[in-house]
């Protein structure tokens, strides 16, 4: 196993992460011939099979999954090593791997290019989940920081708040409950919900806020993808929950309509974190320090203008 290559590692968590040759492909910026001959000249050196193959279907093997875990670690120990170097030096250059939930994509990357026009040395890389997912992402150090609403609580992690995050129903432009001034949430019960699935941040404040009420959604589809949620909206498929910072260009444009419910809408925050055993590189620094003075007015000025926020109830 002497001659295993740090790309080698690469590929296969990438792969593993993945299920699929082909993805691990789009996201290293490779060819799946590649990927797979990188697979297995790693196969080789361990003398294991570390997936099994049916049709397109990737699954890890046991061999897989226990080299997985030490793939991961010699991984996170090269990049301490990368980053103690630039602290050493005291350059913002490397790499800076920044974990986001799904929803932060309708802002985030923006913020990433006026950073990364200040510093210009960084190569940026993105691993985008739900928050269950960037949470794992977090505990096996696979990322440098976080971007996310609800910082975990089984994790000794940093979170520092940046903005308020609101989330609202949503309805179609003519659903009737439109015609009513501030709809109790009692008045929700005979509709239908199409929600983010279980995981989602964005799921776990609906449930949270309706549990007061004592009131269980009727759930005629779950979706993992936001996009997908308020196309169901605006089609008439059933009312939603969701991020306000989801939303902006179908308010605009009036495609879709928030519904003023009681006790609504729902603030949380939007956070920054990082592991605390994890010692910062000088281009992590600088991005929570960029994160922590411009996301705010970033925010306002984009989204503020929608509605007058109201702490949740």
């Amino acid at each position: 196993m002497k001659n295993i290559t740090f790309r080698q590692l690469r590929v296969f968590t990438e792969v593993a992460r993945q299920l699929s040759f082909a993805r691990a492909a789009e996201v290293l910026h490779l060819t799946p011939p590649a990927v797979t001959m990188q697979v297995k000249e790693l196969e080789g050196h361990i003398g294991l099979p570390l997936f099994e193959r049916t049709g397109r279907q990737v699954a890890l093997t046991t061999a897989g999954e226990y080299m997985l875990v030490y793939a991961r670690k010699m991984l996170a120990t090269l990049k301490d090593a990368e980053d103690a170097a630039a602290r050493l030096q005291r350059l913002e250059v490397g790499t800076l791997t920044i974990g986001m939930v799904s929803t932060a994509k309708y802002f985030l990357p923006r913020l990433l290019a006026e950073f990364h026009r200040e510093h210009e040395g960084v190569e940026i890389r993105l691993a985008v989940g739900n928050r269950e997912q960037l949470v794992k992402m977090l505990q096996a150090n696979e990322v440098d920081i976080a971007v996310m609403g609800r910082p975990p609580t089984e994790l000794a992690t940093r979170a520092e708040p940046f903005a308020a995050h609101p989330h609202v129903f949503v309805a179609p432009i003519d659903h009737p409950l439109l015609k009513v001034g501030h709809p109790t949430v009692e008045s929700l019960q005979p509709y239908g919900f199409i929600l983010r699935e279980r995981g989602s941040g964005t799921r776990a404040a609906m449930e949270k806020f309706l549990d007061k009420s004592r009131l269980e959604p009727r759930v005629v589809m779950e979706m993992a993808s936001n996009e997908t949620i308020k196309q169901a909206v605006m089609a008439g498929m059933g009312l939603s929950f969701l991020s306000l910072h989801t939303i902006g260009l179908e308010l605009e444009h009036q495609l879709i309509a928030v519904l003023d419910v009681e006790g609504t809408p729902i603030v949380r925050g939007w956070n920054v974190v990082h592991n605390l055993s994890k010692l910062l590189s000088p281009a992590a620094e600088a991005f929570r320090y960029f994160m922590l003075e411009h996301a705010e007015s970033h925010l306002a000025d984009k989204f503020g203008g929608f509605m007058r926020l109201k702490p949740a109830g």
